[in-house]
């Protein structure tokens, strides 16, 4: 049987996308309809959620709002209050005595632990993310030197590279299709989604470590 993880404020499912791929049976949880998830999905609220049911699961993941510490936001929102939601799925996520990971944007408040970028899979996104870990460890591989800039219009000007920014909905930021390769995201084509999600080989590459750990874990208690 594989072991079980709880993809907390899951989306669209970028994140589950990615432990699935590393060998886990995900169930994600999300106060909003997520009608593209690929797994089991319970609507409701995420920490409400695990407080019932941690005891299923092996481990578990939250990806709490980013909207009160991204840049893009509070950047183009300003005066606009937004739930930081970070220090209760902490909390809550630390109660369980699971391994657990929280994932954020750059700017959030989050140990970093692991910083993650799309040129270490090769990607043709940047899109730096942090992971905190609880209960366990991992590691990151070698953050590689950009290749170049971001592909879009800017200021009246087009500007040709390797990356393109998922995010938004103005022009010059790519099609679905070129966002969906970026990603490596095939199971949506909800442009919002695909912006909103983290691209999976983030938490494959985290979930194959945690995959380890409990391994190892369950070795030493036999």
């Amino acid at each position: 049987m594989k072991p079980r993880m709880v993809d907390l404020f899951c989306g669209a499912g970028g994140a589950g996308m990615g432990y699935h791929r590393a060998g886990f049976d995900v169930v994600g949880v999300d106060i909003a309809p997520q009608p593209n998830y690929p797994f089991e999905f319970h609507q409701g609220d995420a920490l409400e959620y695990l407080a019932a049911h941690w005891r299923e699961f092996d481990a578990a993941h939250g990806s709490p709002p980013c909207q009160a510490s991204c840049n893009l936001t509070t950047g183009t929102n300003a005066g606009r209050e937004y739930q930081q939601l970070i220090p209760a799925t902490r909390a809550a996520l630390a109660a369980t005595g699971l391994p657990t990971i929280i994932e954020n944007v750059q700017g959030s408040d989050l140990r970093r632990d692991l910083t993650l970028c799309g040129e270490m899979f090769g990607l043709a996104v940047i899109r730096h993310r942090y992971f905190e870990l609880g209960g366990w460890s991992g590691f990151a591989p070698a953050h590689k030197p950009h290749r170049g800039r971001v592909a879009g219009m800017r200021h009246g000007e087009w500007f040709t590279g390797p990356y393109f920014a998922v995010y938004g909905e103005g022009g010059g930021k790519g099609t679905v299709a070129q966002w969906q390769q970026a990603m490596g995201i095939d199971w949506t084509d909800d442009r919002h989604e695909i912006a909103e999600a983290i691209p999976p080989a983030y938490t494959t590459h985290v979930g194959v470590q945690l995959l380890d750990h409990l391994s190892m874990t369950k070795a030493v208690a036999s």
